[in-house]
């Protein structure tokens, strides 16, 4: 259903902390003008953690409304409350979201029996196209291979987006659920070798300022263009390294700043860009033509 380059997309602020609608706008029109292939509005790294429900189901909508079916947009819908999570994936559902993305629940660090009633709650609830997120690094849980395919029959789960960051993780994936699940990275610095190894896509950070860059690499690596790929993403790869020197999304919403496209606005607790990463974060938006 989905594929190439899936941006993670930031929620631009203004200085007040409001949510900024005419920077979401510009970036909705700069994603549509530069090959990127689908939108995940409300995840990570749009801040969905610190945006409160009615927020979180306005800027997916706002973001649907903006996209107008050109591209798919798959809503950031996840929670570490079952209950929370189905209700957001319902409004995702409702805002017109051609899918919902459910990162495992959080800091309460749920066994796999737990993570797997609790997809399959979400998907029982809610009949939406739903993607799973493994990220271990964020929540202090890491979904296991078994529980994926446990998870894999239920209709509606119909993908997995995988920041184990490990290639045996990746190889285990292909060779388990591949020819079921669609299968997406969430680590930009591991998605080409992904792709080429057989996953669907990247739900990218990196692709929030070098879109066309990122489209054209996934392709690439989709279409088993190895060598071509490779070259693409070493054009890339200072960006993959700079938008992560501090916690993301701090480095993305700076950088999308320096490129004029929103302000510099981010949610406590998370702050803005440290002075001393600016140049850092510029000389890879430089390096890559960015800027």
């Amino acid at each position: 259903m989905f594929h190439g380059s899936m941006v993670a997309l930031v929620t631009p602020m203004a200085d007040d902390g409001s949510v900024d609608y005419a920077a979401l706008e510009r970036l909705v029109a700069f994603h549509l003008d530069n090959g990127t292939d689908a939108i995940v509005a409300v995840g990570t790294t749009g801040e969905s953690a610190t945006l409160d429900f009615d927020e979180h189901c306005q800027v997916v909508r706002r973001v649907v409304e903006l996209v107008r079916g050109r591209i798919p947009v798959i809503a950031g819908t996840g929670a570490n409350s079952t209950q929370e999570a189905i209700e957001l994936t319902r409004c995702g559902m409702e805002a017109g979201a051609d899918a919902c993305l459910l990162v495992t629940p959080y800091y309460n660090k749920p066994p796999q029996e737990g993570l797997y009633q609790h997809f399959r709650a979400i998907a029982e609830a809610v009949p939406v196209p739903q993607i799973l997120y493994n990220v271990p690094g964020r929540t202090g849980v890491d979904m296991t291979t078994d529980t994926v395919e446990r998870l894999a029959p239920f209709g509606n789960i119909i993908g997995l987006k995988d920041a184990h960051g490990s290639q045996e993780r990746v190889q285990e994936l292909v060779e388990r659920v591949g020819d079921r699940l669609e299968l997406y990275s969430g680590e930009d610095g591991a998605a080409c070798e992904a792709m080429i190894a057989g996953y669907h896509g990247d739900i990218s950070v990196t692709a929030n300022v070098a879109p066309a860059l990122m489209h054209e690499m996934c392709e690439a690596a989709r279409n088993g263009e190895a060598e071509r790929a490779r070259d693409l993403d070493g054009r890339l790869r200072p960006l993959h390294q700079a938008l992560f020197c501090q916690t993301s999304p701090i480095p993305v919403k700076w950088a999308l700043y320096e490129m004029g496209l929103m302000g510099e606005a981010i949610r406590l607790p998370l702050v803005p860009l440290a002075h001393e990463y600016h140049d850092t974060v510029r000389a890879a938006l430089r390096e890559t033509g960015v800027l």
